[in-house]
């Protein structure tokens, strides 16, 4: 099957600036694709690369098995959202969402009928007469969205639509985005730095960094088994335990991480394994307590449900997990 879109070693540098190094990627027909890192690790540029908005420095993209580079953006099967939206403030809604069609030549009772039905599809019908300043941040990325589908792309591209969302109105947008794709089939790339997002609404995710693709896997896969200590510390913040330590709990001496809902306070401790340590510091989260021990100098995080009885900062306490949570990464990470 010919992928949605394909990266082959592909590079983008900005002179010593190695933005994007050496990337492989395959990106499937109808997936909903994260790209997942901070800020500078490269899940920007290669949106770009895929929407036409930089050229690689070296190597091929494909998208639907035909040649992107050198295609300009309004050649390619793609569109983009953006996180400012860059809605026209002078123009209506309507026009607004219509507007690429018009760069097309289509008619305008053609392109009006195709931006109501657009406006329809993310829940606006009967916004077009008004102006963007006249919606709120959710409305106008609603708008940005409709504006992208009107055109009827073969990739989405979203370049972090929700990030000036409150958390509400991005947890709600979060699920009505997974189901739109969902209903439309259609492939969708979305990047962003918030593990939350990506883990609830992505088929696979690629976890940049420096340049690079650390990982690439099912949301499951990179929280679970993640294979370097950069992807465990930033996908869920894990404990990442240095090789000496883990020694000690009788497996490889390797970095390996444990995740802080896996770890029990105190209670009935048969058939794990138990680390007794002093509990630093703790602090209530509403559905959780995240309490910081120390254990023999190595510190560790532990998320336990709020009715869970915590001792004192300075007092003892007693950790146990199974050892099937202990998740050995690679020995070169």
């Amino acid at each position: 099957m010919t992928a949605a879109v394909l990266f082959e070693n592909v590079s983008r540098h900005f002179g010593a600036v190695r933005a994007v190094d050496a990337v492989d990627l395959a990106i499937a027909e109808g997936e909903f694709f994260a790209m997942l890192g901070p800020s500078g690790s490269g899940k920007t540029t290669c949106l770009r690369l895929m929407a036409g908005f930089e050229q690689p420095t070296g190597g091929h993209i494909e998208i639907f098995g035909e040649t992107a580079e050198g295609v300009p953006p309004y050649r390619r099967s793609v569109n983009t959202v953006f996180q400012d939206y860059a809605l026209f403030p002078h123009l209506n809604i309507l026009d607004n969402v219509a507007y690429g069609l018009m760069v097309k030549g289509v008619g305008r009772q053609e392109r009006q009928k195709a931006a109501e039905d657009a406006l329809a599809m993310v829940k606006l019908p009967g916004y077009g007469v008004r102006r963007p300043g006249q919606l709120s941040g959710g409305q106008r990325q609603r708008v940005a969205l409709a504006r992208a589908l009107v055109n009827k792309p073969k990739v989405l591209l979203l370049d972090e639509p929700l990030g000036a969302l409150d958390l509400k109105l991005r947890e709600q947008m979060q699920e009505e985005l997974k189901s739109l794709q969902k209903s439309l089939g259609i492939t969708f790339v979305f990047v962003t730095h918030d593990q939350g997002e990506a883990l609830s609404m992505a088929d696979r995710i690629a976890v940049f960094n420096d340049g690079k693709i650390q990982q690439l896997g099912t949301p499951e896969e990179v929280y679970k088994q993640p294979k370097t200590r950069f992807v465990a510390d930033f996908v869920g913040s894990s404990n990442v335990l240095p090789p000496e330590f883990v020694a000690q709990l009788g497996a490889a001496g390797r970095y390996a991480s444990l995740r802080p809902e896996a770890i029990t306070l105190g209670g009935s401790s048969a058939g794990k394994l138990v680390l007794d340590g002093t509990v630093l510091s703790r602090s209530f989260l509403g559905a959780a307590n995240r309490v910081l021990v120390s254990v023999n100098g190595t510190k560790i995080n532990v998320m336990s449900p709020a009715a869970t009885s915590i001792p004192a900062e300075g007092n003892p306490v007693r950790l146990s997990f199974d050892r099937t949570d202990l998740h050995l990464m690679d020995a070169a990470s």
